[in-house]
């Protein structure tokens, strides 16, 4: 069941890299951000690289891992994965994604039991911003 928002994010994009895709007929952009987050109402930093490519015209899949660092000294590691769609202004797009994380003790320690939710855009300034939310079974 999709719960309550427990996090937000802004940020920049860091840098952007074409590389060669599986197949000869597609290329995979390479994205490196960072963020300022707030997660469970703790101010933090957010750090990652994802790739994606179009898979269908208008279709863009992505996969990416990254850590989130929060002031307190409590950091956790993420993978995830989503879809999406170019916005049609240069190089922006929008991404909604599932996030998997793995924390140690602390505040950070329940994302070890939910699947996170995100709704993610990128601009073509190479700004960020992100939503979160958790997503638990019932």
């Amino acid at each position: 069941m999709l719960g309550q928002q427990i996090g937000e994010e802004n940020g920049r994009v860091t840098g952007r890299r074409i590389l060669p895709g599986d197949d000869y007929r597609y290329v995979k952009m390479e994205i490196s951000f960072e963020t300022n987050v707030t997660l469970f109402g703790a101010p933090g930093m957010n750090a990652g690289t994802y790739t994606v490519y179009e898979r269908v015209p208008g279709q863009i899949y992505g996969e990416g891992q990254g850590i989130v660092m929060l002031q307190s000294g409590e950091s956790a590691i993420w993978n995830a994965h989503g879809v999406g769609r170019p916005t049609g202004e240069g190089a922006g797009m929008k991404i909604a994604g599932s996030v998997a994380f793995q924390a140690g003790q602390g505040k950070l320690a329940r994302l070890n039991e939910v699947l996170v939710a995100v709704e993610h855009e990128a601009a073509d300034d190479g700004s960020v911003h992100s939503k979160l939310w958790e997503w638990t079974c019932q």
